[in-house]
């Protein structure tokens, strides 16, 4: 097995390679601790140098931009306020509306009510009508009747009087 020596010290192979481990280790964080630092030194140039931004001009848009949205959010208002207002007269006209149409309905009611004590009276007084013109009817029937067999007796007595030379056949 190849080894190296070096003031009195022998490396072999396992050995070698772990001391070359260790120094590139070491190198590669010497290296990124120098990057690091220089970055640092870097942006700390940029902090001292940084001039901050004139933004007067954005203030004064945002500004404008808000008063622009006061005006919008006035004038909403506005319409709300009138449709407001507009759905109260329609409410209330509704409401009138309604309480008519509920009064004529009640009238109507009464009315009809009126009209159908008024026809069952009528209808009373018709069937009163015709119960005593039947009765009428019958009696005058009753009449006639008893005319006509007293009309019959008469002819007869005449037709059958021997003194009229005329004789009646029963």
């Amino acid at each position: 097995m190849p080894s190296i020596e070096y003031q009195g010290m022998k490396f072999t192979g396992g050995k070698f390679f772990i001391i070359l481990s260790l120094i590139g280790t070491i190198v590669g964080g010497g290296w990124t601790g120098y990057k690091f630092y220089d970055d640092y030194l870097d942006m700390k140039q940029q902090v001292q140098d940084f001039v901050a931004p004139d933004l007067s001009g954005f203030d004064k848009s945002i500004e404008l931009a808000k008063a622009e949205m006061d005006k919008r959010l006035e004038l909403i208002e506005q319409e709300l306020e009138m449709i407001k207002t507009e759905m109260s007269m329609i409410l209330e006209e509704v409401s009138l509306v309604a309480s008519t149409a509920k009064e004529l309905k009640d009238d109507l009611k009464a009315d009809l009510r009126q009209m159908e004590g008024d026809i069952r009276h009528i209808t009373e007084i018709v069937n009163d009508v015709e119960d005593r013109q039947k009765e009428d009817n019958r009696e005058l029937l009753d009449e006639l009747k008893l005319i006509e067999e007293n009309l019959d007796l008469k002819i007869n007595k005449a037709l059958n009087n021997p003194l009229s030379g005329m004789s009646a056949k029963n």
